[in-house]
């Protein structure tokens, strides 16, 4: 499906997940622009991954500033890691973050002891990291059943393997839903339009989805079937439509 050209000035901010880097966005971004002629699509390395620096000292709310600094105002597409980076970049910079897109994201973990389980097992992975390095560590995070929908080519494992295990451990360490504090209380803030998309098949944040849907006051939840935990690389013909009527139902009531 066409959908009428974007506004001038239009830009979507995309943010990936973690493991992935800026250019894990090349094929959906080229899906973005066709059915959104016009739109600028700025795809960012996200602190530890790609050419990003380790996010040494940093936290969610840092990393969410660097995130905004380069990608300026727009509608911010975030992905997993990506998706809670932007969820903090909309409520620290709602200027900037004119709307946002939520794809397999979280508000954190509420409960206080199974944060710091999280914390304590994100821990783990980090040193796992380190130890074995990036090439077998990818191995087997990839066998993760948030992964299982994945075609070898959408597994897109040597961008994965530009990353450094420094790099990636420093980044759960610093970024990770462990160390994420709890935003579910703060949703109610958010004042853009807000999309959140989640998979069929991905039972466990489409319940999470459908929570912040309900929590955050201009905001509408969709499902993409036959899709798991990674619906832009899974089906993104379906999700880049989603995402392009939306924007696009939201331009057309600016007006």
């Amino acid at each position: 499906m066409r959908h009428d050209a974007v506004t001038p000035g239009d830009r979507f901010v995309l943010a990936h997940g973690f493991t992935q880097t800026a250019r894990s966005w090349s094929g959906f971004g080229r899906l973005l622009q066709q059915h959104r002629p016009g739109a600028e699509i700025r795809a960012i390395d996200l602190p530890g991954h790609g050419d990003a620096p380790p996010p040494a000292d940093s936290d969610l709310w840092t990393s969410a500033d660097r995130l905004v600094a380069a990608g300026g105002h727009g509608c911010y597409v975030g992905y997993s890691m990506g998706g809670r980076v932007s969820l903090h970049a909309a409520l620290r910079h709602p200027d900037s973050v004119r709307a946002l897109v939520l794809i397999g994201a979280t508000a954190g973990i509420d409960d206080d002891a199974e944060r710091a389980d999280r914390r304590e097992a994100d821990e783990r992975l980090a040193d796992r990291i380190e130890s074995v390095g990036v090439e077998e560590f990818l191995d087997e995070w990839m066998r993760n059943p948030l992964f299982a929908g994945l075609s070898d080519e959408q597994a897109q494992r040597d961008d994965r393997l530009r990353n450094t295990a420094a790099g990636l451990a420093a980044s759960l360490r610093a970024t990770g839903t462990g160390t994420q504090e709890p935003l579910w209380g703060r949703l109610g803030e958010i004042t853009m339009p807000v999309l959140v998309l989640a998979g069929e098949h991905d039972s466990k944040f489409r319940a999470i989805g459908e929570r912040m849907a309900d929590s955050i006051p201009h905001a509408t939840f969709h499902m993409i079937p036959a899709a798991g935990h990674s619906v832009h690389l899974e089906q993104p013909e379906a999700t880049v439509d989603v995402i392009v009527g939306w924007s696009a139902v939201r331009s057309t009531s600016r007006r």
